[in-house]
């Protein structure tokens, strides 16, 4: 059972039961000699005696651990944080030796492993650099000799999830909603054809024909579902897709073929980290008041397999219908005319919960920002029912709640760079947070939080710190 308790409030405990041991000697022995003196007279001096030794005792008692957790638990806290940060998410920055000057040699050795674990991490990553761009420049001439070919073509698993998708697929899954990687191909088409078409080809082997109907049923499309050989999935061929593509459009390969047997139908708690699809996004709005202001600017991206999925963002501005006030304007740069053409919340909001559908909803201090949306939630016709994880909650799991726990904070802890520009604009901060996530989702595994249920479990112990925060 103590394990499970922080170091800080292990030691916590140690000093009370200290204390409470202090009292009880003393009374213990005040006692005693009480009996021994036999004098009824001296009763009130000894029960004054003690309470002066009791109040002596605990207050010296609570002095030491206030130093002891000052000078002791909370640099070693923070060391083990620091080093966690170095092993599992790449940071390179110094360590903060004046934190833990009391600590004795104890900060130099961890300094010195943090330097020896960079060194033979930066050669590492130097190789993995090497193979990474050789890579890229294959994917590079795979992408643009896709994008050549005048069919477009996706990917996918036996459940229907989308695991690869090219420049053209994904402008034809634009027409109907964002393309994004994992999400089941019955969020774009009619299910029934597609269950039918695949059945047919499990059975046979062979390649099938099929026409998919978009899920609002205005367009239809003529494909080929091809077999993938041994592996599991199909590929998707859309044959007359090409007329409705701009020419101009490019993207780059979008593909993670981890996700061709990704696990379906298991309860949210018992997933893995690595398995879960995020959705990381921020807004911008017109003030601080979630009852009365508006959201002016949404921004988000997607994180799948712990990484950011590169072209999968939203980046919209929203019109709030009342007047921006200059001072909120002069955070975000947001103005009135920038909004004056752009959707309202309704529509804005119902675009964002169909690119957050089937995710987890990732936000720096979430409840503010959900606020804004759920709101407004009969406007949009939607229901804000996702699992919500915070990156402020997170960053205390693994800092310590004593730290500050700030964006700003949180990427500097972290070694990562908000452009000025980027800063305080939806999308930029949607990033940074992104990436914050990211480099955190080793480190929570690395604690032994494996699952979506751990993590939850350890944010909820640090639920007071939004309670602050808002």
């Amino acid at each position: 059972m103590l394990t499970r308790l922080s170091l800080r409030l292990r030691i916590f405990l140690f000093f009370c039961l200290l204390a409470v041991g202090g009292v009880v000697v003393s009374a213990l022995a005040l006692w005693i000699s009480y009996r021994r003196v036999a004098d009824p007279d001296l009763i009130n001096a000894f029960i004054f005696a003690e309470i002066i030794m009791g109040f002596g005792f605990v207050a010296l008692i609570v002095a030491v651990w206030l130093l002891f957790d000052d000078n002791v638990a909370k640099p070693i806290e923070r060391l083990s944080a620091e080093l966690r940060a170095r092993a599992h998410a790449g940071v390179s920055s110094d360590m903060d030796m004046q934190a833990a000057r009391y600590l004795g040699d104890l900060a130099p050795a961890a300094a010195g492993l943090a330097d020896q674990l960079s060194e033979k991490t930066l050669s590492v990553a130097e190789a993995v650099a090497a193979e990474t761009a050789h890579l890229a420049a294959e994917k590079q001439r795979l992408t643009a000799l896709l994008t050549d070919i005048p069919v477009a073509m996706l990917l996918a698993s036996p459940t229907h999830k989308i695991v690869l998708y090219d420049g053209q697929a994904a402008e034809v899954l634009a027409q109907i909603s964002h393309p994004r990687l994992n999400a089941a191909l019955s969020e774009y088409f009619q299910p029934e054809p597609l269950e039918n078409a695949y059945t047919k080809l499990v059975k046979t082997g062979l390649e099938v024909s099929c026409t998919l109907t978009s899920t609002d049923g205005t367009q239809s499309f003529a494909t080929r579902m091809k077999p993938l050989g041994d592996a599991p999935g199909y590929m998707l061929i859309f044959d007359d897709s090409v007329a409705n593509i701009a020419p101009e459009a490019s993207r780059p390969l979008v593909y993670d073929f981890a996700l061709m047997n990704s696990e379906a139908n298991r309860a949210l708690e018992t997933l893995e980290l690595r398995d879960l699809c995020f959705v990381v996004f921020d807004t911008e709005t017109t003030g601080l008041l979630p009852h009365k202001d508006e959201i002016v600017q949404i921004g988000a991206v997607r994180v799948v397999n712990g990484r950011i999925i590169e072209g999968e963002q939203l980046d919209m501005l929203v019109d709030p219908e009342m007047p921006i006030p200059p001072a909120s304007t002069k955070v975000h740069k947001v103005t009135n005319a920038m909004v004056q053409d752009a959707p309202k919340i309704a529509e804005a909001g119902r675009v964002f919960h169909q690119f957050a559908r089937d995710a987890v909803i990732v936000a720096h201090n979430a409840p503010f920002d959900m606020a804004f949306l759920r709101r407004h939630a009969n406007q949009m016709s939607v229901a804000w029912d996702h699992p919500i994880l915070d990156t402020v909650l997170l960053s205390a799991v693994l800092f310590g709640a004593s730290d500050k726990h700030t964006l700003d904070a949180l990427c500097e802890r972290l070694d990562i760079t908000i452009p000025d520009a980027l800063r305080h604009t939806a999308l930029g901060d949607a990033v940074a947070t992104a990436e914050a996530l990211v480099r955190m989702l080793p480190m929570l595994q690395a604690r032994g939080m494996n699952t979506f249920g751990a993590v939850i479990e350890a944010t909820r112990q640090h639920g007071r710190l939004l309670e602050d925060l808002n």
